[in-house]
């Protein structure tokens, strides 16, 4: 059994078989998906929300990215904290800086960044984190730790370092604040030994795994659409670098999933366990 606790199954690149996309990920066992509410910016929050409202087994988040940090409005944020009491709603993101890209100005990033903080606390929701530094540097890492070490961390609701690709010290900061760190497709890439350093030193059961669908798709499917049933290849590296199998890091990452989120398990999952 798998969760695939982050991917955006939203937008034009699954409108033409977005069931079988679907279909293939519950054949392969993952047995949960989180269906990532950015949209292409805040008007699009609910995306998750309506693809949670379609599938029992999938669930939602909401939130502005970073790339859409300048098109933030107090509309959008009385609409996520209306939107933030649906039930299917687990978290709030993902949200965070991105110094990589800079489609919004930094500071813009930082103000979004912390007003969503702010709302999230108030619904009492985890966040998901979007954390990219420009090219040879920890600028973003810097700046992210210590915005949720001063006005997160205090709150006590912890987060998801999704797809992480800091280092091992950044990930320590991370979980000492509460946080569960999620490996994706990228894991797998050849250049990739800082994350998979990272890895061997995460507990196993401070771990997620994601596809970040469709971006990203882990080895052998590289260069390819990525989507949830690639969420096995993440966990069978996992399972190489830490001497197990990839269907013991899937339940382990599984039971991670549920216990982080106060989650009933599945009757699949309980049974797989058995």
């Amino acid at each position: 059994m798998f969760v695939d606790s982050h991917a955006h199954l939203d937008g034009e690149r699954f409108e033409s078989d977005r069931e079988q996309v679907i279909a293939r990920a519950k054949a392969v066992g993952v047995q949960n998906i989180v269906a990532i509410g950015n949209g292409d910016g805040p008007e699009q929050v609910d995306c998750g929300i309506r693809l949670a409202e379609k599938y029992e087994f999938i669930y939602a988040t909401l939130g502005i990215h970073p790339h859409e940090a300048r098109l933030a409005h107090e509309a959008a944020y009385q609409n996520m904290e209306r939107l933030a009491k649906h039930p299917k709603v687990i978290a709030w993101g993902e949200i965070g800086l991105d110094y990589f890209y800079d489609h919004s100005a930094r500071d813009v990033q930082r103000q979004v960044f912390l007003r969503q903080m702010e709302l999230a606390a108030a619904a009492k929701l985890p966040i998901v984190i979007h954390c990219r530094p420009s090219d040879g540097s920890d600028d973003a890492w810097e700046d992210c730790l210590g915005l949720m070490r001063e006005h997160w961390a205090p709150k006590g609701f912890g987060g998801i370092l999704h797809c992480f690709t800091g280092n091992w010290p950044q990930a320590k900061r991370s979980l000492d604040m509460g946080f569960m760190i999620s490996f994706a497709g990228n894991l797998t890439f050849p250049k990739a030994q800082q994350i998979r350093d990272a890895a061997l030193e995460v507990p196993l059961n401070r771990m997620l795994i994601e596809t970040d669908s469709p971006y990203l798709a882990p080895i052998p499917h590289r260069g390819k659409r990525n989507e949830p049933a690639y969420v096995v290849e993440t966990a069978r590296k996992l399972g190489e670098l830490r001497g197990t199998s990839g269907e013991e890091v899937g339940q382990q990452t599984t039971r991670n999933f549920y216990n982080f989120f106060k989650l009933a398990e599945t009757a699949e999952s309980k049974v797989s366990r058995a």
